[in-house]
Formats: C-alpha cells, sequence, structure tokens
C-alpha cells in the first residue's frame, strides 16, 4: 500500500475514531486503526468489538492494499506533525513506513485479516433524523444515565416509538433511580415500527460529537441488536445493551397538583448560593414553598447554615421538601428556558420539573430527607 494525504485531512479524522480504541488492550488488533487505499480514498476504521467507526477520506493513492496501524501512535505523529505536511505512507504486513517532510517513522503493523468486523446483520429500520434532534435527545437526556455497572441496562440512553394523542412521536429516556429525563419528539418517517432500543454510553457521546459536525440529516438503521448512523462519509456502527429497559411511565407521577412557576436563571442562582454551604456528604437542599414565597435552606454543622428566598408564582398549600443540589443545579442547566414549572404531591414523592406546561422535555426528581 502507497498513498500521500494531506496531514489538514488526515489529523482530524485519526483523533475521532481513536477515541473509540481503548488504550489497554488483551487482543492486539483491537489496539489498531484499518487503513484501506483504493480509487481516490482512504477508509479508516476503529473499533473495541462493541463499537465500529469509519470514515472516507480523499488522497493520491500509488499503490491499492489494507492493513493496521496503532491507532494512538499513528493519531500522535500525525497531531505533531506541522499543518501543512504532506504524509506518505508505503508499506505492507512487513510493516509501514511514514514520510512527511524531513520526518520519518517506521511503525509495526497487523494484517487486515485480523481486524473484526461487528457491522454484519440486517438493519431493519431506517429513518432520516436531524442532526440537531440528535444533539438534544443527548443533551438533555445523557446526564441522567446510570454509572451503576450493575444495573447495565440504565447505562444508556432508552429510545423507542410510541403513539401520544393520535400522533408518533419518538421518546428518548434516561434514569439512574434518582433522576429521569424524557424528550418527546415527532416520530420521523420510517421510526414509527422501530424496536425499542438502549443506546451504551460510549456510544452516545460518539454519536453527541458526530451530531455536532453535521447540519442536516443523519441516517439512523436499527436492529434489535445494533445502531447504525451515518452522516456523509463517517458512519458509526454500535452493539445495542442487551436488556429491558424499565416501565419508566410508572416512575412519572400523576398526581402533582401543587405546582409552582419560578424565574429559572433567578432559581439556579438562588441553589447555586446555598448549596456553598453544604458538605460532600450532606447535599441536600430544603425546599419550603408557600404561597407567594419559596425558601431554600441548607444546613452544614461544620460550616453553618444558608437561605435564600426566591418569588414563585404558586397559590397552594404549603408544603417542605428536600433535593439533592448536584441533581436539582444539574437538571435546570438542562432545562434552562425563562421560566422553570416545579409539580409537587408530597414532601416523600418525586417532583417534576419543566420547562411549560406540555413541554416535550420532562425531568423527574427524587426527594431527599431533610
Amino acid at each position: 500500500m502507497k498513498l500521500t494525504i494531506p496531514r489538514a485531512v488526515l489529523a482530524p479524522a485519526l483523533a475521532s475514531l481513536s477515541r473509540v480504541v481503548e488504550r489497554r488492550q488483551t487482543i492486539p488488533v483491537l489496539s489498531n486503526i484499518l487503513l484501506k487505499a483504493e480509487g481516490d480514498r482512504l477508509a479508516l476504521s476503529a473499533t473495541d468489538l462493541d463499537i465500529r467507526a469509519e470514515t472516507s477520506l480523499p488522497c493520491e493513492v500509488a499503490e491499492p492494499g489494507a492493513i493496521t496501524l496503532p491507532a494512538h501512535t499513528l493519531s500522535d505523529i500525525v497531531r505533531k506533525l506541522p499543518a501543512e505536511a504532506a504524509i506518505t505512507l508505503d508499506g505492507d504486513e512487513k510493516g509501514m513506513a511514514l514520510r512527511a517532510g524531513r520526518s520519518r517513522f517506521s511503525l509495526q503493523t497487523l494484517p487486515e485479516s485480523d481486524f473484526p468486523d461487528i457491522t454484519a446483520g440486517e438493519f431493519n429500520c431506517r429513518f432520516a433524523l436531524p442532526a440537531k434532534s440528535l444533539a438534544e435527545i443527548v443533551e438533555v437526556t445523557s446526564f441522567a444515565i446510570s454509572t451503576e455497572e450493575t444495573r447495565y441496562y440504565l447505562n444508556g440512553i432508552h429510545m423507542h416509538a410510541t403513539t401520544v394523542d393520535g400522533a408518533a412521536v419518538l421518546r428518548a429516556v434516561a434514569t439512574d433511580g434518582h433522576k429521569l429525563s424524557r424528550l418527546q419528539l415527532p416520530a420521523p418517517a420510517g421510526a414509527e415500527e422501530m424496536p425499542a432500543v438502549i443506546i451504551p454510553r460510549k456510544t452516545v457521546a460518539e454519536l453527541a460529537r458526530m451530531a455536532k459536525d453535521v447540519d442536516g440529516d443523519l441516517t439512523v438503521e436499527l436492529s434489535a441488536t445494533k445502531i447504525r448512523v451515518t452522516a456523509g462519509a463517517t458512519t458509526l456502527v454500535s452493539k445495542l445493551i442487551d436488556g429491558t429497559f424499565p416501565d419508566y411511565q410508572r416512575v412519572i407521577p400523576a398526581g402533582n397538583e401543587k405546582v409552582a412557576t419560578l424565574e429559572a436563571e433567578a432559581f439556579k442562582q438562588a441553589v447555586d448560593r446555598v448549596a456553598t454551604i453544604s458538605s460532600e456528604r450532606g447535599r441536600a437542599v430544603k425546599l419550603a414553598l408557600a404561597e407567594g414565597a419559596l425558601t431554600l435552606t441548607v444546613s452544614n454543622p461544620d460550616s453553618g447554615s444558608a437561605t435564600e428566598e426566591v418569588a414563585p408564582d404558586y397559590t397552594g398549600a404549603p408544603i417542605e421538601i428536600g433535593f439533592n443540589h448536584r441533581y436539582l443545579l444539574d437538571i435546570l442547566g438542562i432545562l434552562g428556558g425563562d421560566t422553570i414549572q416545579l409539580k409537587l404531591a408530597e414532601p416523600g414523592a418525586p417532583a417534576i420539573l419543566q420547562r411549560r406546561e406540555g413541554d416535550s422535555l420532562l425531568v423527574v426528581l427524587m426527594p431527599m430527607r431533610v
């Protein structure tokens, strides 16, 4: 294989693909990136056996061929070369020479035949999804993904199609048992019959980066066990979590009739200020809601206490409830907007937070004892 490619073209692709490759591997070829030169293109692939990322770049091919090279070493070399450099790769299964200007590197290779392929199988569901919709899904739900490995079925974003008031919708849900985030979007054409899937946390992070670089639509393909997302010359294939996501609808309370409307930024800043006094072990902030007043209190036996009051639009019965201030700040940051609706039932019951009634994004937060 022999080819020449501008460093400015190769470097970003290697940086992106190298994120898929785990630095510690027991299988040597999984530390490598597959390079395949043919026609006037260089195809690059990386995998960890759960995710496979692929892209294709323009280049000058003198001799077609395919080989695998150490992913992080190759990426670091290319990153450190001058921006205007033209890179020549020349070699085979015995070794690869990399030249750029006065720089010379000799890299060990492994054959293409050793590189695993996880892309086999049929994808029965296919639809176009705006990149901005995928970015929104990740942004507003990923903070609620569980990191508890024993409940592996919560270690990702659950996506499925359903019908609401006669209209097909696409739902994305994540929960860790303390907080739950649900985003509801109109279902794209072709998504109505999609299987319910759980997209793993690592894949979610890669999809977020992928969506950031795309202005138009992404092509999403699904089977019961895999997802494939394509944008231009870049493709990401991932295994899905093999598990059953819990019935999240049972967690979303239906009787939260104590509804307070708050100025979003003022509420967030008040929570942040009183939380300054909290400790690592005691992260609870107490909310005392009464007509026309919401009092926030944090008490720390080691450093003192803090109290602040904000003015809500509320006319119901008084109620006191506690929340983990970090979770509350995360949620307020995700919701954004000008106003926040805080819907409560009882001190020990979960709360609902939304930007407004009927909003596409709904967050459930479990209370703490205070």
